[in-house]
């Protein structure tokens, strides 16, 4: 029997762990965070728990990138965006398509031979309900099961060696608008995931469910009753203020039954703290976009939320954005690493959020020690009040029914979406892909249908001042909030980044150019136009001793929308078209895997 030691080493992957001795996985979480300090494999969505999208590896440098080029590459089957990345566990690569979310394991002994593939019979209503095209944010690894979410609601656990499905569970459910398109999370042996379709009146949650039977263990909802939120109102601390919560501190913020249309929907990037033994995550925008309709903050939608991962219940909670009126999203990763504060080291979390302000909180308790903003044409708001939390609202910026306010700045897109920033511990400096797009907002009434559009508002984007520049890649420090160095680029830079210890970042654009820049100075070393625009994240890993690059080419996602679904008036796509119009002459759809190495 081998001891626990041997789950740590990169060729004896988990599945033999588990095939020969038991107690080498106690927990699952015990056996991630261990494989995910293996710098030779890629086993969590965001590289290890922390969501810093960091590697150790360095075989691959500054000096020799010049050289880098494409190893193996193969078709995903998909045309829509690819949002995910692959993992890498053992010698095998596993990823998933955007819809109709066709998983496969590749192996790296022969590169591009497809092991296994599956294919889940979905709902075809699923599509006429994705509000923001049909992608998928990847599969997660533990325990020797894979476990990948489809669009249409249901959670698969595949069997890692072969692919047959070991149980499924339903999540949600297309007909009330509800659809799924993130990453899971394992954590102690509990799969943990979110839901879309706060446009559709979604009542947003996160569930938890057993790794290893697919039984829901707990579900806490994002707005509601105490007993809906997980909330003890005694015990769950209001990060901005430090006190207790208090007593349905979500519904007396809420107009009547608002609420349970009250969107807060879960479908963003999760991080996990073994130490503290907390989950994190963000809750998106109230429903609906128009927020005459819902008087109050509207909590806790906009909100970063910290929760045991084996009872669901909320250790604290954090509202960035009260009573949203342009829909910011919080859903944006939160990178935990340790920040230097007043001189003493701290847990910090770094939440870079979509209405331009990078958040910088104790995890511990969720108390804000640092906001600023990471665009200078953010408009909407002055600054955040650092007593209470709340942003300083610029009143000019202020969204009502039946009113055309132009000029705001982020748009609805944020100055960072969905794409993740990455983490350097070397320079302390995070490397964001961020949006430089500003709109014109128009609220109206809207009544709630199930399954039916819960928008009320009319959008029109364009990058910041009209002008040439509609994506910024930047290195920032959130503490002092000083941009060290930018990249700009014609459109939003929606593919995340990955930092390596070889001194580089990777990242890829949405006209598909791939890069590697230098991560002390921001200038770009190599480049290679990838098939189809990047909306994904890319990885790196070793095999057989060598250093490769991974990235999943394939445009899509919100950014461009108005490609992926052929519509060409600028308010389409919830606004998103008119920033990307000239897009198609760039780019074209297709879901591409590129692997790169150098000789």
């Amino acid at each position: 029997m081998p001891s626990p030691s041997v789950c740590r080493w990169r060729h004896l992957s988990a599945i033999a762990c588990l095939s020969l001795a038991l107690p080498c996985i106690a927990s699952a979480d015990d056996q991630l965070d261990k494989l995910s300090q293996d710098h030779n494999q890629w086993v969590i969505p965001a590289g290890n728990y922390a969501g810093q999208r960091y590697s150790g590896l360095n075989q691959i440098t500054a000096d020799n990138v010049k050289n880098l080029h494409v190893a193996w590459t193969m078709s995903t089957g998909s045309l829509r965006g690819h949002e995910g990345q692959p993992l890498i566990v053992g010698d095998t690569m596993y990823f998933e398509s955007s819809f109709p979310n066709y998983v496969y394991a590749v192996s790296l002994k022969e590169p591009g031979r497809i092991l296994w593939k599956f294919a889940p019979q979905q709902d075809k209503f699923a599509p006429s309900v994705a509000c923001c095209d049909v992608v998928n944010r990847g599969v997660a690894y533990a325990n020797g099961v894979i476990y990948a979410n489809a669009l249409d609601g249901f959670l698969y656990a595949l069997d890692a060696k072969n692919g047959n499905v070991k149980w499924k569970v339903q999540n949600a459910d297309p007909k009330l608008g509800q659809t799924q398109t993130m990453a899971p999370l394992v954590v102690k042996n509990v799969v943990i995931t979110g839901v879309s379709g706060a446009e559709y009146g979604v009542h947003g949650y996160v569930t938890g469910n057993d790794a290893a039977s697919g039984k829901q263990l707990w579900r806490a909802y994002s707005t509601g009753p105490d007993d809906q939120l997980m909330f003890d109102p005694d015990k769950t601390i209001d990060g901005a203020t430090q006190k207790p919560v208090g007593k349905n501190s979500s519904l007396a913020s809420w107009q009547g039954d608002q609420w349970k249309l009250g969107g807060g929907t879960t479908w963003g990037w999760y991080t996990y703290d073994p130490k503290l033994d907390l989950f994190y995550y963000g809750t998106g925008n109230p429903g609906t976009w128009n927020p005459t309709q819902r008087p109050g903050d509207n909590k806790y939608s906009m909100s970063i939320i910290a929760r045991s991962p084996e009872t669901g219940k909320a250790k604290w909670v954090f509202q960035m954005t009260p009573h949203d009126g342009w829909d910011y999203d919080g859903v944006n990763e939160s990178i935990l690493t340790d920040s230097t504060i007043d001189g003493k080291t701290v847990p910090t979390l770094t939440h870079f959020d979509r209405n331009g302000f990078a958040y910088v909180l104790d995890r511990r308790t969720g108390k804000l020690l640092s906001a600023k903003k990471y665009d200078a044409v953010v408009n909407w708001a002055d600054h955040i009040d650092m007593a209470t939390g709340r942003p300083v609202l610029n009143d000019a910026m202020m969204t009502k029914e039946n009113v055309n306010v132009k000029g705001i700045c982020p748009s609805s897109q944020g100055s960072k979406d969905q794409q993740p920033a990455s983490y350097d511990p070397n320079t302390k400096l995070f490397y964001v892909p961020t949006n430089h797009v500003c709109m014109d907002y128009q609220a109206f009434n809207v009544k709630y249908k199930a399954g039916f559009p819960y928008v009320g508002a009319l959008v029109n984007m364009y990058p910041a001042d009209h002008g040439e520049v509609g994506g910024r890649f930047i290195a920032f420090d959130p503490i002092s909030g000083q941009t060290k160095w930018e990249i700009k680029d014609r459109f939003q830079d929606w593919g995340g980044a990955l930092t390596t210890a070889g001194g580089l970042v990777f990242y890829g654009t949405l006209t598909g150019d791939f890069r590697a820049v230098d991560i002390k100075t921001g200038k770009v070393l190599w480049h290679f136009k990838t098939p189809s625009g990047i909306i994904g994240n890319p990885i790196t890993y070793t095999y057989d001793g060598k250093q490769y690059v991974a990235i999943l080419s394939g445009v899509g996602g919100w950014a461009a929308i108005g490609l992926a679904e052929n519509l060409t008036k600028a308010t389409e796509g919830l606004g998103a078209v008119g920033a990307t119009a000239s897009l198609a002459d760039y780019t074209n759809l297709g879901g591409t895997l590129l692997v790169f190495a150098i000789d």
